[in-house]
């Protein structure tokens, strides 16, 4: 069985969230062909099945369409899908803030991630946000604070994101004094408002903070 993956256009890491979608999907098995625009994603979905196991290749079919193939087997497979089918009603299998070891809080102080283009790093924030929706693992509170305070309001490319993660029982926390600042008081759109007294707490008692 072969399953086609359509993620021409997609940015990071959605190529990637695709394939492993369509490897759980498969019923035994099979081959997965993903089709990408850029060599960034073939290297991520190439690097994705070696750490899996894999049989994986690619090819270059124009300058920018590029096809990487995945060879599956059945016990694949079935790794795969554990958590999804088999361990869906068992409660030790469900994804729970703070069910882990360490507590992680993700502090965004910025419209943008990184330095050097801020539409670059508009796009980047936003897949971040997007691929913290996809880890098994998910932080405990998303504090959002300066320019940061904007991806929690209307307009932003994230809230469908955030909404899904404050439904996973992730804490959204926009700063009060952010939000006045930049007139953005009465444009939330997602979580709630928070102080920098909280935001203090929050940070102290980490076990792991995360300013991407």
């Amino acid at each position: 069985m072969t399953t086609k993956v359509n993620a021409l256009g997609d940015a990071c890491p959605i190529p990637v969230v695709k394939t492993k979608s369509a490897i759980k999907e498969l019923n035994g098995p099979g081959t997965v062909e993903t089709l990408v625009d850029n060599e960034i994603a073939v290297q991520n979905l190439t690097k994705m099945a070696n750490q899996k196991g894999y049989g994986v290749k690619s090819e270059k079919l124009s300058d920018n369409e590029f096809r990487v193939t995945m060879d599956i087997s059945a016990d694949q497979t079935a790794q795969a899908g554990e958590g999804t089918a088999a361990g869906a009603d068992d409660e030790s299998c469900l994804v729970t803030p703070g069910a882990h070891k360490k507590r992680i809080v993700v502090a965004v102080t910025s419209s943008v991630m990184g330095t050097g283009n801020d539409e670059l790093g508009a796009v980047l924030i936003k897949g971040f946000l997007y691929a913290l929706t996809q880890q098994e693992t998910l932080p405990s509170a998303i504090l959002f604070y300066n320019g940061g305070a904007s991806l929690t309001c209307e307009g932003s490319a994230s809230i469908e994101d955030l909404k899904s993660l404050e439904a996973l029982g992730v804490q959204i926390l926009t700063c009060g004094t952010c939000l006045n600042y930049y007139k953005l008081s009465d444009k939330l759109a997602v979580g709630g408002v928070t102080n920098m007294y909280e935001i203090a707490e929050q940070l102290t008692g980490a076990d792991l903070v995360i300013r991407p």
